[in-house]
């Protein structure tokens, strides 16, 4: 087995698991049912939180947003806290190059972040864009030190207007049980299926190129998302259709690895132990995941699944605390402020989709709530009230409540506060007409 391989960590915006290969036939993913065909999918695999900046800080530190700082949106002040580390950094102790191509938003300065490398500033905009300068990279002379690259895509975020995608037909597109299934919705639908449409033709490209690449077999490449797609109910929620994410990974031929399917949890919290431990280095007991690479590495999962996480909400455009636990058979959210039913960002207030589903987003939502995932995995009946789920009720409750303990979480003492507002430096010497 080849050791410390090429790592590449591609991510795109707003996806969720909506592939062909994770059960939606509809949609137009050839190339990446291909890249899964010789992979292996996780089938249970979970962002930390259902917003960008949040979900992305725990796929590069490994740990959850209220620990490493990014609770909110970058543009609206958040930051990393001091020291914490991120994967580029960490895979830099273990002799690592690094090299972002792509969108990132965990900061407005993309060279912050530990890269010895960024090409585009961190908002190269769209796919096709992003897979030349992939072609571009590849084509440069470099020398054998193990390479760490992330590639990211802002396809498939809102909005997906139709000089730039090519549209689905409406009649046969997929609508989750949580939609309404009219022509507002599958009209939206379409449009998002030419937004994957594009975002699929272009991964392909990259997966190509990196194939053919001096050590293109043995590189090791993850595909993932940063959350829930971008519809009511899902992103911006911690429903699963909110931080339920693709997750695919195509491990360096001298592996040995068959390609196939895995049941069990993951989370966006274990890329880094991962990717640490593939690099021939040691995880730090501060990380919140733990390395899938020995899952990844069996197909044995006989032994009972018995992961738990913890899931988060606290600022997208505005303050709205929310936590909740998964387990492989149920759910427990609780609703730390009043609040709608579904919160829904500006671009999900204006969708086609908000469009026909009349008044009942704005209805008051439930300070708790309790699903059941085996009887109903789109989580449309919530048995708070259930005295036959008290039980259950009680112990997810407790078990929240450590976990937030465990993990510091500040929602614990109290409202948290939003960050300073960002401000330019000034130089108090100098005033104008000087």
């Amino acid at each position: 087995m080849v050791s410390q391989p090429d790592i590449v960590l591609i991510h795109c915006h707003d996806l969720g698991d909506w592939l062909s290969c994770y059960d939606m036939p509809s949609v137009p993913s050839p190339r990446l049912e291909a890249f899964a065909d010789s992979g292996v999918i996780f089938d249970a695999a979970f962002a930390t939180a259902p917003l960008c900046t949040p979900a992305r800080s725990s796929i590069f530190t490994g740990r959850l947003p209220h620990q490493n700082g990014l609770m909110g949106l970058t543009h609206a002040g958040w930051q990393y806290k001091p020291g914490v580390t991120t994967l580029p950094e960490l895979l830099r102790r273990e002799g690592y190059r690094s090299a972002l191509i792509g969108l990132q938003h965990e900061d407005f300065d993309a060279r912050v972040l530990g890269y010895d490398e960024v090409h585009g500033l961190g908002f190269l905009p769209r796919a096709m864009e992003v897979a030349r300068r992939v072609d571009w990279w590849y084509g440069q002379p470099r020398d054998d030190t193990p390479t760490l690259l992330t590639i990211g895509i802002w396809e498939v975020h809102r909005p997906w207007p139709a000089e730039d995608y090519e549209y689905a037909d409406p009649a046969t597109v997929d609508v989750p049980p949580y939609l309404p299934d009219n022509a507002d919705t599958r009209n939206d639908i379409a449009a998002f299926h030419g937004a994957i449409r594009q975002m699929d033709a272009a991964v392909g490209q990259i997966i190509d190129r990196i194939t053919a690449s001096p050590k293109g077999r043995d590189t090791l490449i993850i595909f993932t998302t940063d959350h829930g797609v971008a519809f009511p109910r899902a992103k911006s929620t911690l429903y699963d259709s909110g931080v339920k994410v693709a997750f695919i990974v195509r491990p360096p031929e001298s592996f040995g690895v068959e390609p196939g399917r895995r049941d069990h949890i993951v989370s966006h919290l274990d890329i880094v132990p991962t990717l640490v431990t593939v690099a021939g280095g040691t995880p730090s007991d501060e990380l919140e995941g733990e390395s899938i690479l020995t899952r990844l590495q069996t197909t044995d999962e006989a032994a009972p699944d018995t992961r738990e996480l913890l899931l988060e909400k606290s600022f997208h455009d505005r303050y709205d605390p929310i936590r909740a636990i998964r387990t492989p058979s149920a759910k427990y959210i609780r609703n730390f402020e009043q609040g709608v039913r579904v919160p829904l960002p500006l671009d999900l207030e204006e969708s086609a989709t908000r469009a026909g589903m009349g008044d009942w987003p704005n209805d008051p939502r439930p300070a708790e709530e309790l699903y059941d995932l085996a009887a109903d995995p789109s989580e449309l009946t919530n048995l708070i009230n259930d005295p036959q789920y008290a039980d259950l009720r009680a112990d997810l409750v407790a078990r929240l409540e450590k976990l937030m303990r465990d993990t510091h979480d500040p929602l614990l003492a109290g409202p948290i506060p939003e960050p300073p507002a960002p401000q330019r430096p000034t130089d108090e010497r100098m005033t104008l007409g000087r």
